[in-house]
């Protein structure tokens, strides 16, 4: 488990941009319950979370049709909470970062971290951005 000094910034990448962190299972299930558009993130402290992730999560709902719910899982930190969320991507291995688009809780579109690797984070912002133009009400 990495220090909560260290995870705090990495958080609030996301949480100062509307997105909500889910800490434990009851959070994930309840968080899934929802209808609608949920994007879920699996953040990280890896380098590309930092570079391409997150500003390009922040981008997309920022920039284009926002999903009804936006959440974030911390990997490494919310165990339970992350493996939940990860169960729900199946087939797609468990990856972090990475980004999962649900329409009333079936997954429609998923970025695993290869295709967050090496990638700038305005390729993978558009990639979501499609993504909510395409289920998003």
């Amino acid at each position: 488990m990495y220090p909560p000094d260290l995870v705090k910034p990495m958080r609030e990448d996301l949480t100062r941009n509307g997105f909500t962190e889910l800490h434990t299972k009851e959070d994930v299930e309840a968080a899934m319950k929802k209808e609608g558009t949920t994007l879920m993130v699996v953040n990280s402290v890896c380098g590309c979370a930092a570079r391409n992730a997150r500003p390009a999560a922040v981008h997309a709902v920022v920039n284009g049709k926002k999903p009804d719910n936006i959440y974030t899982v911390f990997a490494g930190v919310d165990g339970e909470a992350t493996n939940l969320a990860r169960s729900y991507m199946v087939p797609f291995p468990p990856s972090s970062p990475s980004m999962a688009l649900f329409k009333d809780g079936e997954l429609v579109h998923m970025i695993e971290r290869h295709h967050i690797e090496g990638r700038p984070a305005e390729i993978i912002a558009e990639n979501l951005m499609d993504a909510f133009e395409e289920h998003a009400s």
